[in-house]
């Protein structure tokens, strides 16, 4: 993957905001005790975690009630209002950057930019149309990395399928035509293979393109967009996603036995990598300020609709948290930081890049967290670690019970916190109310009217209990 494009002049270094230190540590008194290396009883750490009880009601008050409430909202329709999507290596996205960089400056936060290199794939101009058995223009979307069509476009015969095994078994059908893939969704982890690699298996099959049902369980004629990746050593063709009804009627025509011509035409291409960043802010720890907490979400998107749920409002609550840490002047032992990831849609690739810089500091970072499947109504906290992590964790969501989430499932969640996690770092994700994320997901149905305030709110009190209490408690995570 090569890109191009440089952010302005002004971000082409780092900076760094410093935050003037609080003036007094919380106004509560913990029960001190000795720090060892094995974990301690888990009534002692039931008994520690409780004491945040207080300060707990005192976060959600503040954020479902309070000052703050609906702040993360109107902050997240703000920014994309203003800047829209931001696709890896655009000039959306490095507005994006700047805005962000201001805001959390200005919000009184330790601030700073890291560099990365991300790619930067161009859509280009796009059409599709059905010429056989009668016209019909296509609504469709390229798929991230693909290659484009001549100026002319393809115009080639159709075979529909609905499985890699069938293409298989067709196979002789398959060259020279374009293949559709009109697999079923079963969900989004198995189904989006056919987005990923739908490209490269007709290719094996002598297809010159593909289209591939958008991988979605619900469309009012909406394509949806994502990245795939084409396989070492065979030939790239163009691919695109189509919209569930165009490819369900592709495939009554073909089970009827009629012929199907398609044309399209994509100026899709790619650019050498870009130069871009993951902002990064911060609250130091008051006693452990090189030990970290650390909150993510990521701050681009795909190049339709305005980035609001996918990862927008991920984003925003990762800020919310340290807003609201701050604003009731509080000061955790060890840091909370947190990073907005650039180029998680093509990846991870900012996120890879800083785990490489950090991991020599490994042992200093407590647990990461990642908020990338919407801020619908929270309904539990997602967790990887060890049995006594766990049972920590199992008493710190106990302090969000004014807000019935006290539910602690297995198995966090999140490209860009899993180099963490494989490498033994505890991890932690948001479990929403989502049964409608995967109508929204990479179209142009991801906007602001997705955004429900009150659950922004929720999400932003679950998000700060559970990261502060985390970064207050005496000992780190056991792993």
């Amino acid at each position: 993957m090569a890109w191009s494009g440089r952010l302005p002049c002004f971000l082409s270094c780092l900076f760094i905001y410093t935050l003037s230190p609080c003036d007094s540590h919380p106004h509560w008194t913990l029960p001190v005790r000795p720090s060892n290396d094995t974990a301690r009883k888990v009534s002692d750490v039931a008994t520690e975690v409780a004491a945040y009880a207080d300060v707990a009601k005192q976060i959600i008050e503040l954020a479902v009630f309070g000052a703050a409430q609906n702040r993360s909202y109107r902050r997240l329709a703000d920014f994309t209002d203003t800047i829209g999507n931001r696709v890896s290596g655009s000039a959306n996205l490095e507005m994006a950057i700047k805005y962000m960089y201001s805001a959390l400056t200005q919000n009184g936060l330790d601030v700073h930019l890291e560099p990365v290199k991300i790619p930067h794939w161009v859509r280009g101009k796009e059409s599709a149309e059905m010429i056989v058995p009668r016209v019909k223009n296509l609504a469709l979307l390229g798929l991230g990395s693909s290659v484009g069509t001549p100026p002319e476009g393809i115009k080639a015969e159709v075979l529909v399928v609905r499985s890699f095994d069938e293409l298989k078994q067709r196979a002789s059908e398959a060259r020279g035509s374009r293949v559709v893939f009109n697999q079923p969704f079963v969900s989004y982890g198995e189904t989006v293979a056919y987005r990923a690699f739908g490209a490269s298996e007709a290719a094996k099959v002598g297809a010159v393109a593909t289209l591939i049902r958008s991988i979605t369980p619900f469309s009012i004629n909406s394509p949806h967009t994502g990245w795939q990746d084409y396989q070492d050593g065979v030939k790239r063709i163009p691919t695109a996603c189509i919209t569930v009804e165009d490819a369900e009627m592709m495939w009554r025509m073909s089970q009827r036995g009629q012929k199907i011509v398609v044309r399209v035409t994509m100026g899709a291409k790619t650019l050498p990598d870009a130069d871009s960043f993951n902002v990064v802010a911060e609250i130091p720890g008051w006693q452990y300020p090189e030990q970290v907490v650390l909150l993510s979400g990521h701050l681009d998107s795909w190049d339709v609709g305005q980035g609001a749920m996918d990862d927008g409002g991920g984003a925003m609550i990762s800020w919310e948290v340290l807003s609201l840490i701050k604003d009731l002047g509080l000061r955790p032992r060890r840091t909370l930081r947190t990073v907005l990831w650039t180029a998680e849609e093509q990846g991870g690739v900012g996120a890879q890049q800083y785990y490489d810089l950090h991991k020599v500091n490994i042992s200093n970072f407590d647990l990461v967290m990642e908020s990338d499947v919407g801020t619908f109504r929270p309904v539990a906290l997602q967790f990887t670690g060890n049995d006594a992590a766990r049972k920590v964790m199992e008493e710190v969501v106990k302090l969000l019970a004014p807000i019935n989430t006290t539910k602690l499932e297995t198995h966090a969640e999140g490209t860009d916190i899993s180099p963490w996690m494989q490498a033994g770092v505890p991890g932690a994700s948001l479990h929403v109310a989502d049964s409608r994320y995967f109508w929204f997901h990479h179209s142009e149905g991801d906007s602001m009217s997705v955004q429900d305030p009150q659950d922004m709110n929720l999400c932003s009190a679950l998000w700060a209990v559970v990261s502060y209490v985390v970064a207050d408690l005496q000992d780190m995570l056991p792993r």
